[in-house]
């Protein structure tokens, strides 16, 4: 995997509202399991609470955070 030199610029490729907003709760599950970091994963955590608050999605970010905290390791 190729990463540009500006890292917000691959944030604003697939924005929060992207991964959380899809037509289906497959594409969602999808946008979560492709978070690449604990920064993108805040923007998603930040973007849930602000706008739809749905708890199976905000336990479905926390399994993310587990998984890259251990990933860190």
């Amino acid at each position: 995997m190729e990463e540009s030199a500006d890292s917000s610029g691959a944030n604003d490729e697939f924005p929060p509202e992207k991964r959380l907003e899809a037509p289906n709760h497959r594409l969602i599950e999808a946008g979560i399991a492709t978070i690449p970091d604990m920064e993108t994963l805040r923007e998603c955590v930040a973007y849930e609470n602000a706008h739809q608050n749905r708890t199976q999605i905000l336990r479905r970010l926390e399994w993310k955070a587990e998984e890259l905290r251990e990933n860190e390791n």
